[in-house]
């Protein structure tokens, strides 16, 4: 069974092995055993029904949570020469129903459907007739009141199941399952507990940083500065943030796109297009962008603000390095963020015991962004890995700064907060600190304060951000509405009776991620310019990750090329002739130049 599902593996999708879990979740779907499936995001889920529809009789369904998703997965399926099709709202009804009945007679081994279709008049009619073999069940943490992305539309999944005449196998997939959720997933779904398979949550090929105390749009741009051709998100908490941030970054000469739910479908549309087809290198977005989206190579996402939980944010930061090359997963903190958050669960229409949960969840992404200790061992725990090991490559295991002692400093901005009674913002702070002459602080007499101008050998801004390393740090805290104060917490007292020493690490330099040669360039023009003809994603065509192993084989004939990860037979017969022909091409251009350079040295 195993052979035949690995040689479909490779007639299709160009790879000679399963992923850790593939195989045993594959094989439970061929021996029509249901299961849920918990595997990281880029760990192939898709993979392990889509190779079971090929190898089943009659037809996979595919319930999926977003229209983007879909449209991606089966535009890649197509391209690898697979029948499948979606039906969502963005078909006019006519087409929906020609797609519905050409479903019930068998021409598509896989169909994708939005589960809000599920309770359709229509839907049902066509689900008599069709020989349904597999129900997948996508992003199924969707299932679970307690799961960060509830939707009531997928309780409608057990009735769907209930409905058809001989009961398909079922497959629940997910990457970011808590132990509540996972045992709410086999209850809902009536999938036996032990029919669970975690393959683990951990993504060594992503290295994650949480940067306290700094000045975030000061980072921000240097390190979209220095990785400019690199794709990436970066996520902002409120579509105030995600506009000003894309006016700052188009202002300094960036591709940068937006999207949040303040644009009209529309534009959003265009944002995720743009951003897909590679024509835009950044894009800047609220949490309404991005789950299911297929993009395989973008190499960072930086989270401007805090999410509100974990899984949230692990699945926002999983979007980079979907193709298992290295990226940055970068998460800037700054304390007034969590009044955001808590303002988000307050406005909320969930009922007392959910924000209760939902309180705890922030409290554990709070204290995330706080740990020293291994940040991905911090994340493998939450989910339920209790014997996590450091990973050696996230930002705290990694971080060699020395710390200084800025004890001194730390009494003065308490100093001074105190004797503003805990009445004034950062700004004032920071003006008092520094002596500043404007008109404010005089009407309020503030400079005839004994803290006024004591740090005048700093500039307000380098106050300000000094402030905030005191907040991220919790020596002071935020209170209030509208227009917070500042106030000192109790690890603030120990420091201001002088028994207690604050020390600081320097700051943190953005990073560069790796770099591509000449010949990669090439062949992303050539990926591109067919992916144009075809009207799919750039990724669609072939991966980063294709990409540079095609640079480091150079790959001559049809079977050096198969031996490429991610060349099918499809594939090769539709795109080997065109890169064979770039790679050599770039190769004589190469003998070229160093001929000349060798007869000019040898003149």
């Amino acid at each position: 069974m195993i052979d035949s599902a690995l040689h479909v593996l490779k007639k299709y999708f160009g790879y000679d092995s399963f992923r850790k879990g593939q195989d045993i979740i594959i094989s439970r779907m061929l021996a029509g055993k249901d299961t849920v499936g918990i595997m990281p995001t880029g760990g192939g889920k898709s993979l392990c029904y889509q190779i079971p529809s090929l190898l089943l009789p009659g037809t996979a369904l595919v319930i999926s949570p977003l229209i983007s998703l879909m449209k991606d997965q089966v535009d890649a399926l197509v391209n690898a020469g697979i029948p499948a099709t979606f039906i969502n709202s963005s078909l006019p009804a006519y087409e929906g129903r020609k797609r519905l009945h050409q479903v019930a007679v068998g021409r598509y081994r896989l169909v994708y459907m939005a589960p809000e279709r599920l309770d359709l008049p229509d839907f049902k009619q066509a689900l008599d007739r069709m020989n349904v073999s597999l129900v997948a069940v996508d992003e199924a943490h969707c299932i679970s009141q307690w799961g960060h992305d509830f939707r009531p539309s997928y309780r409608l999944i057990a009735d769907l199941i209930a409905r058809i005449p001989r009961k398909p196998t079922i497959a629940a997939l997910t990457a970011t399952a808590t132990p509540r959720v996972t045992s709410d997933i086999c209850r809902l779904l009536k999938i036996n507990p032990n029919s669970v398979i975690v393959t683990g949550f951990a993504r060594d090929n992503l290295n994650f940083q949480v940067i306290r105390g700094q000045n975030r749009d000061a980072f921000l741009m240097d390190y979209v500065k220095k990785n400019p051709n690199q794709p990436g998100i970066i996520y902002a908490g409120t579509r105030k943030e995600v506009d000003r941030l894309h006016v700052k970054l188009v202002k300094n000469g960036f591709a940068a796109g937006k999207y949040h739910a303040g644009l009209s479908k529309e534009e959003r549309a265009h944002s995720q297009e743009r951003f897909l087809y590679d024509d835009l290198s950044v894009l800047v977005a609220t949490n309404a962008f991005g789950m299911g989206i297929n993009k395989s190579n973008v190499r960072y996402v930086i989270h401007y603000n805090i999410p509100g939980n974990l899984e949230a944010y692990y699945q926002e930061a999983g979007r980079a390095g979907r193709d298992g090359e290295k990226s940055d997963c970068i998460l800037l903190f700054a304390p007034q963020d969590i009044r955001l958050q808590k303002f988000f669960i307050e406005q909320s229409d969930m009922d007392e015991a959910l924000k209760k949960e939902e309180y705890h969840k922030l409290d554990q992404m709070i204290s995330y962004c706080h740990t020293e200790s291994c940040l991905q061992s911090y994340i493998l725990r939450y989910f339920g890995e209790k014997d996590a090991a450091p990973c050696g490559h996230c930002g705290n295991c990694l971080d060699t700064r020395k710390k200084a002692d800025v004890t001194v400093d730390v009494q003065k901005v308490l100093s001074c907060v105190k004797r503003l009674r805990e009445r004034y913002g950062k700004t004032i702070v920071a003006k008092v600190l520094a002596g500043a002459n404007d008109r404010k602080i005089i009407k309020l007499q503030l400079n005839r304060l004994s803290t006024y101008g004591i740090m005048k050998e700093r500039s307000q801004r380098d106050i300000g951000d000094f402030i905030d390393f005191l907040t991220a740090e919790q020596y002071l805290t935020y209170r209030g509405g509208a227009y917070p104060t500042l106030a000192l917490t109790e690890r603030a007292l120990p420091v201001l009776k002088g028994g207690t020493h604050v020390f600081k690490k320097g700051m943190v330099r953005a990073g560069q991620l790796e770099g591509h040669d000449a010949l990669y360039e090439r062949l992303k023009k050539v990926r591109k310019s067919l992916a144009q003809e075809a009207l799919v994603p750039p990724y669609v065509i072939f991966s980063d990750q294709s990409l540079r192993e095609m640079c480091a084989s150079r790959p001559a004939t049809d079977h050096e090329f198969l031996m490429i990860k991610g060349v099918g037979q499809q594939k090769l017969e539709k795109y080997g002739r065109t890169f064979m022909q770039a790679i050599a091409a770039y190769e004589a251009e190469q003998a070229d130049e160093a001929e000349k350079n060798k007869a000019g040295t040898a003149d």
